[in-house]
């Protein structure tokens, strides 16, 4: 049997939030949002085309809520590859997304941290052909 990464937990405190940054500002795709009774959702958002996808997990109680935005101990821990840099920075900039620092080229490509509104570091980056 093949095996893939389906699904990464991110949480989030709220679908909607979650749903709001990751389609209307990155531009995912929402492929799931399906109703679970009980004011909990299974929502699927993910880049076009990509393999692997997020699952948005309201948090739920203190120790959910302090893990918001620090899933990766304040490291950048999740990597948005692109294919055009420039482009992508650009739309993601003209949608408030906040950058930590101006793009830098490295080694491997093209690179730049950005936050998403509840904490998480991310690093939108193009690597070298």
């Amino acid at each position: 049997m093949a095996q893939r990464l389906a699904l990464l937990s991110l949480l989030v405190p709220d679908y909607d939030k979650g749903i709001a940054f990751y389609v209307d500002k990155l531009g995912f795709t929402l492929l799931e949002d399906t109703d679970l009774g009980g004011g909990k959702r299974w929502v699927r958002v993910g880049p076009a085309g990509a393999e692997t996808a997020f699952l948005l997990a309201k948090a739920v109680g203190p120790t959910q809520s302090a893990a918001i935005g620090n899933q990766g101990g304040g490291r950048v821990w999740l990597f948005l590859e692109t294919d055009d840099f420039k482009r992508d920075h650009t739309a993601m900039l003209a949608k408030d997304v906040h950058f930590e620092e101006a793009p830098r080229h490295e080694p491997y490509g093209t690179v730049a941290v950005f936050r998403d509104p509840f904490g998480n570091r991310w690093d939108l980056i193009q690597f070298k052909a």
